[in-house]
């Protein structure tokens, strides 16, 4: 197996440094490396311990080519509508040093290199059941694995559901039964860039005790931690 790469980190350093990665090198991802972080997804836990995620990979023939550019094309008209709806080029975003419009600029440059991004993954859901709110349980942590895995390897990516808009095409061209849903676009491959300490709002706001909205006193970042604003307010 592919050992990890040479900023060597531990489980716990690399549950804290994982970022969304959008940018990549234009360089393939060795299959050795698609295999191990694979590998890692497939260990996962689901539900009844039925493993129904499935994984579609794709990285750079004539199939993967027309699907990249399917789910491309339907990014981009999302993001346009939405960089319009939620204000990207406006309030702090006129400010081309914000977090607001630096956030645009790498949307806006991951929509626009769709194509070429190194390695697609799918990850899907075959049904045992009627359709629930909760099947994303049994996918969801496969996804995260595949995405810590390939961080341990000096690789990178990012989840999103790009491929909502266009699901009918995909299915078609991937010949996807009919019992099976797509329920996560996965883009991988070499960071242009690095990974490093993620923000987030401090913990005091986002984990509660005996009463909602009331922190337990140990629920406390460490020292030096750096926050972001982003997300919903905090709990009145």
């Amino acid at each position: 197996m592919v050992t990890a790469s040479d900023d060597h980190i531990g489980l716990y350093e690399g549950l804290l440094t994982t970022r969304a990665i959008r940018r990549y090198r234009d360089e393939p991802v060795p299959d050795e490396v698609l295999r191990d972080v694979l590998f890692a997804a497939t260990r996962a836990p689901s539900g009844s311990n039925r493993q129904p995620f499935r994984f579609i990979v794709l990285t750079d023939g004539p199939v993967a080519a027309e699907a990249k550019g399917i789910i491309g094309s339907g990014a981009r008209r999302f993001w346009e509508a939405k960089r319009k709806a939620d204000g990207y080029d406006e309030g702090s975003g006129t400010d081309q040093n914000s977090p607001k419009a630096r956030m645009a600029r790498t949307m806006q440059g991951y929509v626009d290199d769709f194509e070429s991004v190194p390695v697609l993954v799918l990850g899907c859901f075959v049904a045992y059941r009627h359709t629930s709110h909760v099947d994303g349980a049994s996918v969801y942590p496969a996804c995260q694995n595949l995405l810590l895995a390939a961080r341990a390897l000096g690789y990178g990516g990012v989840m999103t559901t790009w491929h909502f808009a266009v699901e009918a095409e995909l299915r078609s061209l991937l010949q996807i039964p009919d019992d099976t849903t797509i329920m996560a676009t996965i883009t991988l491959g070499r960071p242009v860039g690095s990974h490093g300490p993620v923000r987030r709002r401090p913990m005091s706001e986002l984990v509660y005790g005996e009463r909602w909205g009331e922190a337990p006193a140990w629920a406390a970042d460490p020292t030096g931690v750096q926050h972001t604003a982003a997300g919903p307010p905090p709990a009145p």
